[in-house]
Formats: structure tokens, C-alpha cells, sequence
């Protein structure tokens, strides 16, 4: 990496070396050896990289207003192609050659920059769809004009005027859609480039940027726009600006994520609903018959009785030490929710995200609350969510519950029986089952985890924390599995932002922080 010139850390008066040619001389000289001795091969120092990151306060607040006004829900393909238009020439003007790659969908963008004598190319994920709308459950006139607001003695968050500078109280927060999830980090990550460009570094790492418009969708088009695009997206290794901290809201990096598998279980009974006191005790209640087999799955604990559905997960020492260097925050998570104990699956929260797990989102059989009445339902459904892990092989574990389920004595159909079916087996269940996302997990080593590593360090003086694995599921497994490269998470907003709710926020003091994060990682010296 290079550094040419800074503009505000000049202690030489320029005006003094016009007087004389020879001064003029002598004053340029000195310039450049002070510049190459305070950076020379070094990295950038961290209060250099703050002070960068501050000279953008300004404008990087009026761009993330202007993208936050641009309606994003991936459901209407014409607002999302307003956005991809409104972020090319945004790209361009910051040196990236931009290129749409069209899908059956939403447009994914990609763009690309290379750097003189760059070492190494890092593939970037950013997301610029959001989470629908329903205007009428926020405290603003519209969820997509930003609204700046500060916490009263009361609690309550109240509107203020945004100011005419750059003196923002770290604790107020900007309320938007998309302000963390995920317009935050792109606006962090456009404003990290101008703070490189404006102090003429030369990075030593080429950038591809991968923009995608239908995240929240679940990224139903990414797979093939990879697949088709593999050699177009190569890289030495990929960051994801996205997410949020550890609850502790100290800088973090995440080093995987769980994939995710869904079940569909129906029970059925009689061809439709009877009276339950003319044949109670006689026809079948399927729910009764979905219900035992839910409840022979977990025990009291909460772990999983399924046989071999925990076996492949073993952890050694490094492992360990891994999830215990991790901040313990039971406790406080536990009286949040107002719960006396959690699961037993694992000794900690992040040893229990570290093996498959086996939910129950929802079920659905006859009618309750005023609406119940006394009948045998003909069915009864259960959805069920199964997080997977680099260790286990989600055909398996759908194999372990089919064969639990049989195991049980019943006649397990693929959909809903036929009427031979009906009148044949007295236990009847239809399976189905869905893989959303495959699990990965990247080494803390890897060369996406030393530069992360190295970017964070720089500027905190000390180490993230290091999340083994994410609990949750993300899209971001296919650029893994496709492009076998080794992914960073880099979460730039904080914990409480209300992500995919009303009164999404973040807040301002995070907002300018996950600035210097992205444009302290840009800027790694990386060693051949």
C-alpha cells in the first residue's frame, strides 16, 4: 500500500517555500520524506485512519439520506431498478467499472477496481434491498425519508433537526427503512472510498463488489448469476459488510454461519372435520398424532432426541478455546426474555449454535381462541426448521427425522396420501423438505480473517471479538460453496436496531464508526 498525501496533516507552511525555487525544493523533499516516515511500508496508524473517516462525516450523512429515500422492497422490481440506476453513477464516479448481471429477477450489480500493485483481490457482498413496509406501524410520516432522532429522560425517541455540520452526538440515531439492514453498511463502504481516494492511497487489494437486490427474498436468483459468472467473480478472499455485533456491541467479526433446511410435517384424520362428541374416542385426531411426534423429538432440555442427529459435531481444543473467548452474555439474554433457564444443547449460547437444530416455527390444526369449536380436525401441520452446520449433511438429517418418524409407526408419504393410502395405513404423515442455504465456516487464519483481524486491531488496539459461527442462515453460503473462497462477516451497525421492523435505526456514533472499520481493512498493508 501506498500513501501519496494527506491534506490536513501537513505541519510544513507551503506558503513560505514559494519565496525561492531552492525552498520550493527543499519544502517538497521534506514533505515526502515525512510522509514515507510516518507510513513508508507501515500501515496506516489508527488515529490516521479516524481522522480520514471524520473528513467524510459530512458527505457521507447526505448520501446515506439520499439512498435511504429510494423505496427498496425486492417485491417491486421497478423501485429496485431506480436503485441500481441511482447507484451506478455513484460507483463510476468513484472509479469502479460497474456491469449489470441480469437475472430472472432483480438485477444483481457488480462492479470492480484495481489499484496500482495491488497483492491481493477481495471480493465485497453488499445488500441494498430491504424488508417490506407497513408505513402505519412507524412513528414517521414515511419510513423512507429519514428521520434523525434523540432518546428523552423518558425513553421515547424524538424527532431533532438535523444539523447544518458535522456535530453529531454519537447517540442519536438515524430512523429509516434499511438504515441497518442493509443500507448502512453500503453507504459505510461508499463513504470508506472517498476517504481513501481523498488521501490518494493506494491499497493493496483489488476490489470486486457484489451488490444484491434480493436478499431478503432469500437471494432466489444469486446461485446462477454465480454459477454463470464463477470466473468474473474470483478473489483471494470475500468481506461481508453486514450484520450486526456481538451484544456487546464491541467490533466483531463472524467466520461462518448455519444453513438452513425446512420441514413440512401433516398429520391427516377423517376426509373432513366431525363432531367430537359424536366420534370422540373413535376417529383419529391427527392432532394428536403430530403432536406425539413433536413431542418425542426433544427432551425436557431441549435437545434432540433423534438418533445420530447430533453425532457428526465434535470439537477439539481450538474450537474450544474459540467459543469460550467469546463474551458470556447469558444471563442478560435470558432476563430479556424472561426466562428462568435456557436449552441444554450446549454449555454456552455459542456452543449451542455450534450443532443442528431442530424448530417448530408454527402449527396449525382446527380452530382456537373465539373461533374453537368442538370438532376432530381432518389435519394438522407443523413447519419446522432445521439449522444446519459445515459438520452435518442436511440429507441426513432429513433421513434421521423421516426414520424417527417411521420408527413411531407411521406411514410417512411424500405429499398427501391417495385414497388406497387412506384406507390402508391408520398413521399417516406427509414429509416434504426444502434446503435453503448450506452451512460454511472460514478459519480465523485465513487470509480474510488476517486482514479483518489486522484492519480491526489497527484501529482498536486490541482483537475483536471472533464468532466461530453465526446461529443463523445466510445466502452468503453460495458464494462458498461456488466459489470455494474463504468469507469474512464484518458487522458495521449496532445490536438494538431494530432490523426488519418498524422504527428500523442505527445509530449515528456506529454509523461513523463502521466508516473507519471498512476503510481500516481496505487499507492492510498485506506482506508477500
Amino acid at each position: 500500500m501506498t500513501f501519496q498525501r494527506t491534506k490536513s496533516n501537513n505541519k510544513f507552511n507551503i506558503a513560505k517555500c514559494f519565496y525561492k525555487f531552492s525552498a520550493l525544493i527543499t519544502c517538497f523533499t521534506a514533505m515526502i520524506v515525512a510522509a514515507n516516515a510516518m507510513y513508508g511500508d507501515d500501515p496506516i496508524p489508527g488515529k490516521e485512519i479516524r481522522r480520514l473517516a471524520k473528513e467524510q462525516h459530512v458527505d457521507a450523512i447526505k448520501f446515506y439520506r439520499e439512498f435511504l429515500s429510494l423505496p427498496n422492497d425486492a417485491a417491486y422490481p421497478n423501485d429496485i431498478l431506480n436503485l441500481v440506476r441511482w447507484l451506478e453513477p455513484h460507483l463510476v464516479a468513484r472509479g469502479f467499472k460497474s456491469k449489470r448481471l441480469e437475472t430472472a429477477g432483480n438485477p444483481v450489480l457488480f462492479a470492480e477496481r484495481k489499484y496500482p500493485g495491488a497483492k491481493r483481490t477481495a471480493l465485497i457482498y453488499l445488500q441494498a434491498d430491504g424488508q417490506p413496509v407497513d408505513p402505519s406501524r412507524w412513528n414517521q410520516p414515511d419510513p423512507y425519508m429519514a428521520v434523525l432522532k434523540e432518546q428523552s429522560a423518558t425513553g421515547i425517541w424524538e424527532p431533532i433537526d438535523w444539523p447544518q455540520d458535522d456535530e453529531y452526538n454519537p447517540d442519536w440515531r438515524i430512523f429509516a427503512r434499511s438504515a441497518a439492514d442493509s443500507k448502512g453498511p453500503v453507504a459505510q463502504f461508499f463513504s470508506a472510498i472517498d476517504a481513501i481516494d481523498n488521501a490518494e492511497i493506494s491499497p493493496d487489494i483489488d476490489l470486486k463488489v457484489v451488490i444484491d437486490t434480493e436478499e431478503e427474498k432469500g437471494s432466489p436468483h444469486l446461485l446462477k448469476v454465480l454459477q454463470e459468472n464463477a470466473a468474473l467473480m474470483q478473489a483471494d478472499f470475500m468481506l461481508v459488510f453486514d450484520g450486526p455485533p456481538h451484544t456487546s456491541n464491541e467490533p466483531t467479526l463472524v467466520f461462518g454461519a448455519r444453513g438452513l433446511t425446512t420441514i413440512t410435517l401433516t398429520a391427516y384424520g377423517p376426509d373432513k372435520p366431525q363432531h367430537s362428541g359424536h366420534y370422540g374416542n373413535f376417529i383419529p385426531n391427527p392432532a394428536s398424532h403430530l403432536t406425539h411426534i413433536l413431542g418425542s423429538t426433544k427432551d425436557i432440555k431441549g435437545r434432540v432426541r433423534i438418533d445420530e442427529f447430533y453425532s457428526d459435531v465434535k470439537f477439539d481444543k481450538v474450537a474450544k478455546a474459540q467459543m469460550e473467548a467469546v463474551p458470556k452474555n447469558e444471563t442478560e439474554i435470558l432476563a430479556a426474555m424472561k426466562l428462568a433457564a435456557p436449552d441444554r444443547v450446549g454449555k454456552t449460547l455459542q456452543e449451542a449454535i455450534q450443532y443442528p437444530s431442530f424448530n417448530i416455527r408454527g402449527l396449525s390444526s382446527g380452530w382456537v381462541g373465539g373461533e374453537a369449536r368442538t370438532i376432530i380436525p381432518e389435519t394438522a401441520t407443523a413447519e419446522i426448521d432445521i439449522r444446519t452446520t459445515p459438520e452435518t449433511d442436511p440429507l441426513q438429517l432429513v433421513s434421521l427425522v423421516r426414520e424417527h418418524i417411521q420408527d413411531l409407526g407411521y406411514y410417512v408419504t411424500q405429499g398427501a396420501p391417495t385414497i388406497e393410502e387412506r384406507l390402508t395405513h391408520p398413521h399417516i404423515v406427509s414429509m416434504t423438505h426444502n434446503i435453503s442455504y448450506s452451512a460454511f465456516r472460514t478459519d480465523f487464519d485465513s487470509p480474510a480473517g488476517q486482514v479483518a483481524r489486522a484492519g480491526i486491531y489497527r484501529l482498536y488496539s486490541k482483537d475483536p471479538v471472533l464468532i466461530r459461527m453465526l446461529g443463523g442462515s445466510s445466502p452468503i453460503s453460495i458464494f462458498h460453496a461456488v466459489l470455494q473462497v474463504p468469507i469474512v462477516l464484518v458487522p458495521t451497525v449496532n445490536i438494538d436496531n431494530n432490523q426488519h421492523a418498524p422504527d428500523e435505526n442505527l445509530r449515528i456514533g456506529s454509523f461513523f464508526e463502521g466508516i473507519a472499520i471498512i476503510l481500516s481493512i481496505l487499507t492492510h498493508d498485506i506482506k508477500e
